[in-house]
């Protein structure tokens, strides 16, 4: 989940709970769950509800919570007592550092979770990039959820090892390249981050100021803006509004260290 841990090369787990088939559960339901043909749960009637809307599809277990862009999801060190899910919109990942400093892990996209850590308190803070919508739900019900369907633990494991995957880059990323390289590597990583949202295309959207991008890569705001016009230099990128567009996409790949120039 540029993502809790990380930007990777991994898709997200597009796990979204407003997907579930749950509005008709009961609570014996919820401890002795049946899988439907989808994979989502189902009334042990075994007739599929009708198509609802996501909140009455999924009754009590989570709610719908509507963020308007800069506004705070949850604090880093707050309880935890929720998992999200992104339905829509980015969300910016940051902690503080010991000095005052923000390190910025990344960002969620649509599908991705918030707040599976078993730590009793937020490890960052998450505040909305976009305006964005996320369904949030209670942690006891979200266990009850996974006891009720075991296919979805699967998925949520998946999205664990994702996210360690992601921060295993992001530790690379920020140990062993060049600005140029970084900055490079980033827009290729998040050219990959955006492929289940709206297909894999040259374009880049980037939801997050230069700074952010700074406080993720450990550069100076500066420093990111420099290596931009440079790559807008050698034609390997061009700077469109909210975004770049990859003009020379082995080039680019070149100039992160993913391969050898020819």
């Amino acid at each position: 989940m540029l993502d809790a841990g990380g930007l990777g090369r991994l898709d997200p787990v597009q796990l979204d709970l407003a997907s579930l088939d749950l509005g008709q559960l009961n609570p014996g339901q919820l401890n002795h769950g049946q899988t439907g043909a989808r994979g989502g749960l189902r009334p042990s009637s075994g007739a599929a509800p009708p198509s609802r809307p996501v909140e009455a599809e999924l009754g009590d277990l989570a709610r719908r919570v509507r963020f308007e862009a800069k506004a705070t999801v949850f604090e880093e060190g707050a309880p935890t007592e929720a998992v999200w899910s992104l339905v829509s919109g980015v969300v910016l990942l940051s902690k503080l550092l010991q000095d005052g400093r923000r390190q910025v892990l990344g960002i969620a996209l649509p599908g991705d979770f918030l707040g599976l850590s078993l730590q009793a308190c937020n490890r960052f803070t998450a505040s909305a990039l976009t305006p964005a919508t996320l369904c949030r739900c209670e942690q006891a019900r979200f266990a009850a959820l996974l006891e009720a369907a075991p296919h979805l633990m699967r998925q949520v494991l998946a999205a664990c090892s994702s996210e360690l995957s992601r921060a295993q880059d992001h530790m690379s990323l920020l140990g062993r390249r060049s600005a140029e390289e970084k900055v490079a590597a980033f827009l290729l990583s998040l050219r990959l981050r955006w492929a289940p949202v709206h297909g894999l295309s040259a374009r880049v959207d980037l939801p997050m100021t230069r700074q952010d991008i700074g406080d993720y890569l450990g550069l100076t705001l500066e420093t990111v803006s420099r290596s931009m016009t440079r790559l807008a230099r050698r034609k390997l990128i061009a700077v469109i509004p909210d975004g770049v567009r990859i003009l020379d996409m082995d080039g680019l790949e070149a100039a992160a260290g993913l391969r050898a120039c020819a």
